[in-house]
């Protein structure tokens, strides 16, 4: 299994896995669908019988729905205006492209990476208003946000990360 990393924090937050199924999207970011998963609820048989009256009376099992993804890697919800989103954008994109020349990545590879994650960029500056986002654990301003939306049926979550902002570790 590969876990994906945040490449650009010292945290080196870990945001996805291969074990969900990703898709490469514009050749930019992964896109993972989620799940709603419930968590917490735990079932107990004493054995007893409940009364009839008393059955209505059992305590909330304490269960709650989560997003597998976001639950899974600790993810960190964070809020942005439409300004301030695109302000960390074109800070982070060029982090991310500093990051790629840093690795040794070919000047026209950056290029392209650029190009295209404009692009990419400017769908999601599209549907602003669709996503909610999620920032690592440890919430380093200078992470990686994560994106989460909704598929056309309105009830399949998925994620979003920028392909090149991650680092893989084999476990």
């Amino acid at each position: 299994m590969i876990i994906f990393k945040d490449a650009l924090t010292d945290s080196k937050d870990e945001l996805l896995s291969d074990s969900y199924d990703l898709k490469e999207i514009d050749g930019v970011a992964y896109e993972a669908d989620c799940a709603m998963i419930e968590i917490g609820a735990v079932s107990v048989d004493t054995g007893a019988n409940a009364s009839a009256e008393e059955a209505d009376e059992g305590l909330d099992d304490g269960a709650q729905k989560v997003n597998n993804i976001i639950h899974s890697f600790r993810l960190q919800p964070t809020s942005f205006d439409k300004a301030s989103y695109l302000s960390y954008l074109k800070s982070y994109m060029k982090k991310l492209a500093q990051h790629l020349k840093d690795k040794g990545a070919p000047a026209e590879e950056v290029a392209d990476f650029q190009k295209k994650a404009q692009g990419f960029a400017k769908k999601i500056v599209g549907k602003f208003k669709d996503y909610e986002f999620y920032t690592g654990e440890s919430m380093d301003v200078d992470g990686m946000v994560v994106l989460l939306n909704y598929r056309d049926d309105g009830v399949t979550p998925f994620v979003t990360v920028w392909k090149h902002g991650l680092e893989e570790m084999k476990v």
